[in-house]
């Protein structure tokens, strides 16, 4: 319910915010810049960590056959459908109405109005638009306080819906998915601990003990609550009170960055996608992977910020390779933890591309 309002708001304050178009224009192709690296960086260290892995090897052909039987039932929901395709997909940027995108749950489109009433702010410059932008300031002040009193409630809903998903999870494929499991947060970590702290040290010269000291609160608050968007608001303040990055930009980056920038999720979906393949036998080779690569740095960008905002995206990718859409249900019993690791590092990634952009130099 607040995810929409919060996103508008806060993209169209930090656009707003930022006095002319010169700064918009350098602030966004810097955005851009870092986010398509990063991206490319993850994907390529997913591919990588699994191909040397192999989770999905092994596995005998009729077990897999009965597993994507049972799976199809759980996977149902996430696979119904087919997707727009590219040219649909980029079309689709743009919304014909805006209501009807925000109705739709479109979220990318949604941003992209936002963005052009930001930008509409700083061409029209009057007492009547400065009262608007006013009120939506207002708005994103209400939207980060209810946000606030729910996210009281995370802890005690997450550990609830482990214990339920431990207790309907089977036992006959646990080596496989444990293996899996490590290729996922082995990529995780090696973007998380090499990737980020030589970009912002290169960039911003922040020294790493400096960085996570700062957005610890942060990478917990996404660890707990899985969703990128419910992360936002501390983020923002980390960003301002941890890293001190200048409100205008740390609000433009981040925002953006909550739906655009998912690190994590393109690993996730790199990941998942060749071990499914290994796992049912399906042999991808380097030309395959490379599009899948693409695929995934692409389905990074517009990936709702909601906990299991990527499944969708990865059943689509898996329908593009060979493999059957409806395999994504056999890593749903794992999925809970990975999402929260991948939103941590989602997260984590936002704040260091802000760190990068702004261009501190002070070293930490």
């Amino acid at each position: 319910m607040l995810v929409l309002p919060l996103l508008f708001a806060a993209l169209v304050t930090g656009v707003a915010e930022m006095g002319d178009l010169a700064q918009l224009k350098r602030v966004g192709l810097r955005t851009l810049a870092a986010t398509v690296a990063l991206s490319a960086i993850s994907v390529v260290l997913a591919l990588a960590v699994v191909n040397l892995v192999r989770p999905g090897d092994g596995v005998d052909p009729a077990t897999a056959r009965a597993l994507l039987a049972q799976a199809g039932n759980g996977a149902g929901a996430i696979v119904e459908g087919d997707g727009p395709g590219a040219l649909g997909s980029a079309l689709d940027i743009v919304p014909a109405n805006p209501l009807k995108a925000a109705a739709d749950g479109d979220i990318l489109a949604f941003m992209v109005f936002a963005l052009a009433i930001g930008v509409g702010l700083v061409l029209a410059r009057s007492e009547k638009t400065q009262a608007f932008a006013h009120a939506i300031e207002g708005l994103l002040e209400v939207v980060l306080r209810l946000i606030g009193l729910v996210i009281r409630l995370a802890p005690i809903a997450v550990a609830c819906f482990m214990f339920n998903l431990a207790a309907a999870f089977g036992t006959a494929i646990l080596i496989r998915l444990g293996w899996y499991v490590a290729a996922v947060l082995g990529a995780l970590l090696l973007q998380l601990l090499l990737v980020y702290p030589l970009g912002t040290w290169l960039f911003a010269r922040i020294g790493p003990l400096a960085f996570f000291r700062a957005v610890q609160e942060a990478m917990v608050m996404a660890f707990a609550t899985a969703s990128s968007n419910a992360t936002l608001p501390t983020s923002l303040r980390v960003a301002e009170d941890g890293l001190h990055l200048p409100r205008k930009v740390s609000r433009f980056v981040l925002t953006i960055g909550a739906t655009a920038n998912q690190n994590g999720t393109a690993i996730f979906e790199g990941v998942t996608v060749i071990f499914l393949a290994q796992f049912f036998g399906v042999e991808l080779t380097w030309s395959h992977q490379a599009t899948v690569l693409a695929m995934c740095i692409l389905g990074g960008v517009g990936t709702a910020g909601v906990p299991a905002g990527s499944l969708p995206v990865v059943a689509l990718i898996l329908g593009t390779v060979g493999v059957p859409p409806a395999a994504i249900g056999l890593v749903l019993g794992v999925d809970r933890l990975l999402d929260m690791a991948r939103t941590m590092l989602n997260v984590t990634g936002d704040l260091a591309i802000a760190t990068v952009v702004t261009g501190r130099k002070d070293k930490g």
